[in-house]
């Protein structure tokens, strides 16, 4: 008699394969796992948010109204840098699907729908990455490998920090800068209150995948830090090794690292975007996107009143994009039982900003 298996549930991916997860066993697990793994709601909300991507592509939505970008749904004239209409009218339909979503997901009785019902903890990290310009009234919460290096430059140009944003400077991530966490209570809500509020986030694995070329193949502190440890954890017959360069980590081996990590105690720049900005507990009015930077980064520009002097940086020339190609070859090296055991941990990112779950099947992988 063949025995009972344990419970799986899956979602249908849009390219028709069906991917399934199966709950861990272990109470460790279990414990890490129930801060991220969403309700059946989540996954209904990703099939929607996917089906109405489809619906983009295939032009279905044209004849649909111009809705509001912002997620406070006042109106606001959308006067790009670029003023191209076509782009306007696609940011606005993608930023409505993605406050419907918002608005759907954290709907539920356990979200924290305000900074001050976040845990110590989840309040603290918020507080600590979101920025804060008074002079042009806005709130940016900066997430890690979504161009916030240079979003912090254009915040150090219009402080007066910087006379523009091509200075040939190190990046200096807190001087100059100031964060919502400087400021009492009865400020920061204040600022919740009035200040324009945005973020920009990113295809979840794609982020992954830019955080682990960049740390582990040029960054030496992160490389003795936690390279050597991921190497000790997860490479066989390095346990007790005590000289390790930790510069050549494997993705997979990033990857069970990641699967064994609390989210809400990652390094910020694997963190999921969700405990990094807590779009439940803040309405932002805006959220960008890493895929559509330029246009989505002049629009904010726009709104807050920047000087027209003040512009977005163009990328670096030694800047590595992560390309579909380059992304697709590193998560088929990857052991397809490790993906959908980390999948969970970035659900949130995936159902709530609208990116369709990546194809990882043995069958995408062979092309």
């Amino acid at each position: 008699m063949r025995p009972p298996r344990k419970q799986e549930f899956g979602i249908k991916h849009a390219s028709g394969s069906l991917i399934h997860y199966r709950p861990p066993v272990s109470t460790s697990s279990q414990r890490r796992h129930s801060a991220v793994v969403p309700s059946v709601l989540t996954f209904a909300v990703i099939v929607a948010s996917g089906g109405l991507l489809l619906m983009i592509e295939k032009g279905m939505l044209n004849s649909v109204e111009n809705p509001s970008p912002r997620a406070n749904g006042k109106r606001v004239d959308y006067r790009s840098r670029h003023n191209n209409p076509a782009v306007d009218v696609e940011s606005q339909i993608l930023q409505e699907i993605r406050n419907r979503t918002i608005k759907s997901m954290c709907g539920q009785r356990n979200t924290a729908h305000s900074v001050w019902s976040l845990s110590p903890l989840q309040r603290k990290i918020l507080l600590q990455h979101i920025l804060v310009n008074d002079e042009h009234r806005f709130l940016y919460c900066y997430v890690p490998k979504v161009a916030c290096s240079n979003w912090k430059r254009v915040l150090k140009v219009l402080s007066g920090a910087l006379a523009n944003v091509d200075v040939k400077v190190k990046m200096d991530h807190r001087a100059d800068l100031l964060f919502l966490s400087d400021f009492s209570p009865d400020q920061i809500r204040h600022r919740l209150l009035h200040y324009f509020k945005f973020t920009f986030v990113r295809e979840p694995m794609a982020r992954l995948l830019s955080a682990y070329r960049n740390k582990f193949g040029e960054i030496e502190a992160y490389q003795r830090k936690y390279g050597a440890e991921i190497v000790r954890r997860y490479r066989k017959g390095y346990a007790k090794s005590k000289k390790i360069a930790g510069n050549d980590v494997t993705l997979t081996e990033f990857v069970r690292y990641l699967i064994d990590e609390d989210p809400e105690r990652m390094n910020e720049h694997w963190m999921p975007i969700y405990n990094l900005c807590q779009p439940c507990a803040i309405q932002y009015d805006f959220i960008g996107s890493y895929e559509r930077l330029e246009s989505d980064a002049a629009y904010v520009l726009e709104r807050v009143g920047a000087p027209q002097h003040v512009r977005f940086p163009e990328r670096q020339t030694w800047y590595r994009p992560v390309t579909k190609e380059t992304l697709h070859y590193y998560l088929c090296t990857v052991p397809q039982k490790f993906l959908k055991e980390l999948l969970p941990k970035y659900i949130l990112d995936f159902s709530l900003f609208g990116y369709p779950l990546p194809n990882t099947t043995s069958e995408y992988c062979r092309h």
